[in-house]
């Protein structure tokens, strides 16, 4: 009888168990809050150590000294997201456009879920430094992306989304909650880029106009820049991203001609070749 009563019980925890399996949820829909890391003293080493000395006059105000220079700044942006679309902006700018929200159960980390406005934007109009306002969109499903910069003026990049060589680890890391695996890429530029994306939220898009994993990218490393975006908390929503969140002022181009148009300003892109010169804006104004 013990022997029956034994069998039973593992026989319900097993259904139960792929019953539980069967209704897991995987968000297709959410906000993403991700952290922004910029090593500005290994940035600012490797800019001065250059040869053409371009960036030199950078160090000026800070008396020619490198270890004067902050060893770090951080900055938070907020990505939406649903299944075919992506929308990242800076948290003050989602901030500054936010009618109301009723927080859920999410905190800092996994399982958020809150329902917002649908009258919320991400078009802010509040004054940042040149190069500072970037929106960036993701149409997973049209290929397409789309960047707003504000410098002189308002530009508007239209490009397809790069293709991205991966290639799979056996490394995981737990990411605001999420078990994430290790997939190093390389860029058509030839930048090398470290990324790591769960399955579980299973849209393929990510920070900075990354995407092209078989789930969300939560980490981002870009060695080569000291630049890396780490998600500090997911929360769950049923709006989709917004579908007007340009400034209707902004100039159109595509992403090359502006590259071609900026190529040689000095303090944005500048470089012995055409090369050189994306990389340098890729870093200063893009990642």
């Amino acid at each position: 009888m013990k022997k029956l009563i034994l069998v039973y019980m593992i026989f319900c925890s097993g259904y139960l168990s792929e019953a539980a399996a069967q209704h897991a949820y995987f968000p297709h829909k959410g906000i993403i809050s991700f952290e922004k890391e910029v090593y500005v003293r290994a940035r600012m080493r490797e800019m001065t150590n250059r040869a053409d000395g371009r960036n030199r006059g950078m160090m000026m105000r800070f008396g020619g000294n490198i270890n004067d220079v902050p060893e770090k700044n951080s900055s938070m942006f907020t990505l939406r997201f649903d299944e075919d679309e992506t929308l990242m902006v800076r948290a003050e700018a989602e901030e500054a456009t936010e009618n109301t929200a009723t927080p859920g159960r999410g905190g800092a980390g996994r399982g958020g879920n809150r329902n917002m406005n649908r009258t919320r934007t991400a078009n802010s109009r509040q004054s940042t430094r040149p190069g500072e306002h970037r929106v960036y969109y993701q149409n997973l499903r049209n290929g397409t992306s789309e960047l707003e910069l504000d410098l002189d003026e308002k530009y508007l990049l239209r490009d397809s989304l790069q293709q991205i060589t991966w290639r799979f680890t056996d490394e995981y890391r737990n990411i605001a909650g999420y078990d994430c695996r290790r997939v190093n890429g390389a860029t058509p530029d030839s930048l090398y880029i470290v990324a790591f994306y769960t399955d579980q939220i299973p849209v393929s898009g990510g920070p900075a106009l990354i995407h092209g994993l078989p789930g969300m990218i939560l980490g981002l490393a870009i060695p080569e820049m000291h630049i890396n975006y780490w998600a500090r908390k997911v929360d769950f929503v049923v709006d989709n991203v917004p579908n007007q969140w340009w400034d209707k002022k902004s100039k159109p181009m595509t992403m090359n001609d502006f590259f071609d148009a900026l190529g040689n300003n000095r303090f944005l892109g500048g470089g012995d070749n055409a090369q050189q010169r994306r990389r340098n804006l890729l870093e200063n104004l893009i990642y």
